[in-house]
């Protein structure tokens, strides 16, 4: 702990520690947390980028958003190997700018993580009606949600497994559409048709699309206070998760773009199967068996943002930015029952909508804006907490200032290509901030007490 917050803990801190998580995650199932967050972005979502900006119009857009991606994850591993905190976001934000700032991050997260999976269950029912006709989009899309937050009731260790399965299974079947992709691929495809059919403004509006193939990566923070090793592990887990969906990203847009008609899949929830269809056929054992496989790239996603918002509720309830019973564990489970619940049914909502492109849109406000908040916490704690523990730490700062200058382009793409939306998060946000200074700040539990965590990993160390 640092000089201006370390000291002996008060009265309350034994009890705080018994409500921790339990530790058994390793760099493995952090990697395949990481991965698994964001799979589903390559099996649906991106692909309304051709809309928005053309082929060459979502590639150019993909290139300053995987920069970002880069450096924001090297950045943010410096954070969460420092603050170990299932308040992910929220921790590092209130460590720097105070009691406001770590609740305004941990909203902007919750944005992220609650508007993400109505979209990403949106794309489950898409893609079960698409295999079987019969079953109704919407009826896959709640039955999805009510199955993954029961799976994440039993427990993390069989959260964990499970997740660490589906999202191999979910690569595997990633790495099979390219291969069935690329012998039909034509790089003429690619080029047809005007570069940039809608300009810069279309590169512009297309970010949001680019944002997808990694939105939510960062999720695999919240898991911190349950990996065995966090100040070491979480490097390992980051770093090599960041290099796989690189490599993803870039096979998916550019094999798609070549092999069929990008105003096809510019608008479904299932582009793969429909890329395919232009090549093997409508019903075809490759189409079907991309439309079953790719199930396992949006369960990957689901189940693993379900338990990214249930980490970030407790641990806001837990701190008294949100109502303490969303912090409550099972007691044979030690799962957070109410915050796997109460938000799912916010999730449920905002599926049952049908707006995919909306709530994607959304999703990318709030997470936009935590990696803003995120970076500048970065910077004042660089200045205000030199001698804080850092087991990884940034070789230069200007991989922080590279990942600021871009993240404030994401934002103002944002704001010039998707103002439509703003209302409606403007909306979230006004609610969020009423609900902080009438009840939440009057609730929150004293640094010493929540940060009890951290004196016990530097104990440990």
């Amino acid at each position: 702990m640092s000089a201006n917050h370390a000291g002996v803990l008060t009265a309350k801190a034994p009890a705080a520690r018994e409500e921790n998580l339990t530790r058994v995650l390793k760099p493995i199932h952090l990697w395949a947390l990481a991965v698994g967050l964001v799979i589903s972005g390559n099996y649906f979502g991106w692909s309304y980028g051709f809309a928005a900006g053309g082929v060459m119009g979502l590639a150019l857009a993909l290139i300053p958003v995987t920069i970002f991606y880069v450096t924001f994850i090297l950045s943010y591993s410096e954070l969460a190997t420092a603050i170990p905190h299932a308040g992910g976001p929220s921790a590092y934000a209130r460590r720097a700018l105070g009691k406001f700032g770590g609740y305004v991050n941990g909203i902007s997260c919750l944005i992220e993580f609650v508007f993400a999976p109505p979209a990403i269950a949106l794309a489950v029912g898409g893609y079960v009606h698409a295999l079987i006709p019969a079953i109704d989009p919407l009826v896959a899309t709640v039955a999805a949600f009510f199955f993954f937050i029961f799976l994440n009731y039993l427990g993390m260790k069989t959260s964990a497994v499970f997740e660490l399965t589906v999202t191999v299974i979910a690569l595997g079947g990633l790495i099979l559409y390219w291969l069935l992709a690329a012998p039909h691929f034509e790089m003429a495809r690619v080029m047809a048709g005007p570069m940039l059919p809608n300009g810069w403004d279309g590169v512009m509006a297309a970010v949001p699309f680019a944002i997808w193939f990694y939105l939510a990566i960062e999720g695999g923070a919240m898991s911190a206070e349950e990996m065995v090793d966090p100040q070491r592990d979480i490097p390992k887990g980051f770093l090599s998760g960041m290099a796989t969906l690189l490599v993803m990203a870039v096979f998916t847009l550019f094999l798609t773009a070549g092999i069929g008609d990008t105003e096809a899949v510019a608008g479904v929830d299932f582009p793969l199967p429909m890329a395919l269809s232009a090549v093997y056929g409508d019903g075809s054992l490759p189409v079907l068996l991309m439309s079953g496989i790719g199930l396992f790239g949006l369960v990957a996603s689901l189940h693993g943002i379900i338990v990214g918002y249930s980490r970030q509720t407790y641990a806001m309830a837990r701190t008294g930015y949100l109502p303490k019973f969303l912090s409550r564990l099972d007691p044979k489970h030690k799962t957070p029952v109410w915050a796997l619940v109460l938000p799912g049914v916010v999730c449920l909502i905002a599926a049952l909508t049908g707006l995919t492109d909306m709530v994607i849109t959304i999703a990318c406000y709030g997470s936009v804006i935590m990696y803003l908040t995120s970076l500048v916490s970065l910077f004042i704690l660089r200045h205000r907490e030199p001698e804080l523990k850092r087991p990884f730490k940034v070789s230069t700062m200007a991989i922080p200032a590279v990942s600021l200058i871009l993240a404030v382009f994401c934002l103002v793409s944002l704001l010039l290509a998707s103002s439509e939306v703003l209302p409606y998060v403007a909306g979230i946000y006004v609610v969020a901030v009423a609900y902080y200074f009438l009840y939440a700040r009057k609730h929150i539990r004293p640094f010493e007490e929540e940060f009890g965590v951290l004196d016990a990993l530097d104990e440990k160390a």
